[in-house]
């Protein structure tokens, strides 16, 4: 009987665990199937990208001839009044962007970095498929004319409504969705700037602001897509040709660290510009917004009669400072005229990026700065060119608050690994005294002016993305300033709260009791018919506000270490309309994980 019993229960055993190994090895495959199926998406994401992004660049080379004295039709007019007619043409096309504007005023606003990391944010990944062609367009318009703006942001907003666009014609889930707008978003810079991993870290460290492994492995093959396309359609050719640069000698890097501080004070700078003139353009400018464009082009053309080398995305300005062709003095001027033509022609309504500005910006800086340096120090230092490569990452990394990101760009666009510890100084020096200024990103300002606070990483969004009056409770048990210790003790036994507001005659809370006051005296009988509310209530509440979100709520709860607080009327503080408990806070978060397709 033993014997037999034993045999089942092998038997038994031998089944459940065939079972559980049938299960894993399910789950196994699922997995696998799952990254099988991303990874093939992804590199024919890469492939589709990587032609877009380059189909936009020779958009712009198209613009440029066209806005070119070449491309109109200037018949009889004598050739001398050829150089006062190209100021000109950054009105011309800031004229067909107020037409652009004026017709499809939707569609111009969902332009921008920011409208990306939104979308990947709060809205499950889903950017809209006109994008793809009003970003095209009206940016290669604005740089092809001589605006003052980069083409990296248009880049990655094509190429991330490319990912979209696929995902939700697969009708893929939110996740899978937010992968592929960042595998766009990388193959659209790999391919426009030859730099793979630049690529991936933009749309890791800026778009997602997730390193798991089922997003970095999609990426690395939409990138790596994205640039194989680009060098097959434009060759295999780095951004800047430079000579090999070298730290000189290890004091040398004191000077990196000065460089870096400056480029951050400068980066704050151009942030500060930037949204002061969008500002004024927007409500000091009482005009209508079909002409702003225009009168931004026509500024920035009558500042390019005397300077120049501020159209447009300045590569061939920048080539100059970089091989030592530029003179220092007039290197510091181009900093602070970079940085208000590219305020004017963005904050006007012209469409661009501010990446190639802030790489303009920064090799200005860089220039001006190494001239001064190699001057003073001419055995310790090396030459301007050298701090010229530095100071443009260091600029742009501070104004994208992505220092990684432009550490590995920089070295992919220059070819040049021998500086990679300036650099690395450098970047991070910037971005640490940036933050001493402001923590938040161009591209985060950019939200924040519109009252959308966002964080990367889904979790966090969705934090901000749930409202507290969407999770307050209502019931609230409130005690009166004037009652007595024992009718408290009655009120409160009824109560599921922890946390109780306290009011006087007309309403407003002048205190709020918890378990913890009340248990000091719960066992002072005499006291009972002799203590009132008023007496035991604390007087310092912190309060929350039924507009404000979730991480805001958390962040209060964490300072205090409490479980309850109340919550009352924005335009009266002093009315209590609910209690929010920090248990229900996230319950309410778990809820929104699972709807949104978060946890897989």
């Amino acid at each position: 009987m033993a014997y037999n019993t034993f045999l089942f229960y092998c038997l038994l055993k031998g089944n459940c665990m065939s079972i559980i190994t049938g299960q894993i090895r399910d789950k196994f495959r699922s997995i696998l199937m799952f990254d099988q199926n991303m990874l093939i998406l992804a590199a024919l994401l890469g492939f589709i990208a990587g032609f877009a992004s380059t189909f936009f660049r020779w958009m712009i080379e198209f613009f440029e001839t066209i806005f070119s004295i070449q491309g109109f039709y200037l018949a009889g007019i004598p050739p001398h009044i050829y150089p006062f007619l190209l100021p000109l043409m950054p009105m011309i096309g800031g004229f067909i962007i107020g037409l652009i504007c004026k017709f499809f005023p939707n569609a111009v606003k969902e332009n921008g970095v920011h409208k990306v990391m939104y979308a990947v944010a709060l809205n499950d990944g889903k950017v809209r498929k006109r994008t793809i062609a009003s970003c095209a367009v009206t940016s290669s318009i604005t740089i092809g004319s001589g605006g003052s703006a980069g083409r990296e942001g248009p880049t990655v907003q094509i190429g991330a409504a490319v990912g979209s666009t696929i995902g939700q014609l697969l009708h893929l889930s939110t996740e899978r969705m937010r992968v592929l707008v960042g595998c766009g978003a990388a193959a659209g810079i790999a391919a426009s700037f030859n730099a793979p991993l630049a690529g991936v870290l933009f749309a890791l460290e800026i778009i997602l602001g997730d390193f798991t492994i089922h997003t970095f492995s999609p990426i690395i093959i939409a990138s790596v897509i994205g640039t194989v396309t680009g060098r097959a359609l434009e060759g295999n050719e780095v951004t800047f040709n430079v000579p090999v640069h070298e730290l000189v000698h290890p004091a040398e890097i004191i000077f990196y660290l000065i460089l870096g501080m400056l480029c951050g004070i400068v980066a704050r700078l151009f942030t500060y510009i930037y949204f002061y003139t969008h500002k004024v353009f927007e409500d000091k400018l009482k005009i209508s917004d079909f002409y702003k464009p225009a009168i931004g082009g026509l500024i920035v053309g009558i500042i390019s009669i005397f300077i120049p080398q501020i159209l447009g995305n300045g590569y061939d300005v920048m080539e100059q400072a970089l091989t030592g062709q530029l003179f220092w003095g007039f290197a510091f001027l181009l900093v602070f005229m970079k940085i208000i033509c590219t305020s004017i022609t963005l904050g006007s309504g012209g469409m661009g990026g501010v990446f190639a500005p802030s790489l303009f910006i920064g090799a200005m800086l860089g220039t001006a700065f190494g001239s001064s340096i190699h001057f003073i120090f001419p055995t310790l230092s090396a030459s301007a060119e050298t701090y010229s490569v530095v100071g443009m990452g260091a600029v742009a990394g501070a104004v994208m608050q992505a220092p990684l990101t432009n550490i590995l760009m920089l070295f992919e666009l220059t070819n040049d690994y021998t500086l990679i510890l300036p650099i690395m100084t450098t970047c991070i020096a910037a971005s640490y005294t940036y933050q001493r200024f402001t923590k938040h990103s161009i591209y985060m300002q950019n939200l924040l002016k519109k009252g959308i606070n966002i964080r990367h990483g889904r979790e966090a969004s969705i934090m901000n993305s749930i409202k507290v009056r969407d999770v307050m409770s209502t019931d609230i048990t409130t005690i009166a300033q004037e009652m007595p210790f024992r009718k408290i003790l009655e009120t409160i036994s009824y109560s599921k709260n922890f946390y109780f507001p306290v009011l006087d005659k007309e309403g407003d809370m002048v205190g709020i009791l918890s378990f913890s006051d009340i248990r000091e005296v719960i066992f002072e009988e005499q006291l009972g018919d002799l203590l009132i509310a008023g007496e035991l209530a604390n007087p310092k509440v912190t309060t929350l506000t039924p507009q404000q979100n979730l991480s805001e709520a958390m962040e209060v709860f964490s300072q205090l270490d409490v479980d309850q607080l109340p919550v009352v009327r924005s335009d009266d503080k002093l009315k209590v309309v609910g209690m929010l408990t920090r248990s229900e806070m996230m319950a309410s978060y778990n809820r929104a994980i699972l709807v949104s397709g978060f946890d897989r």
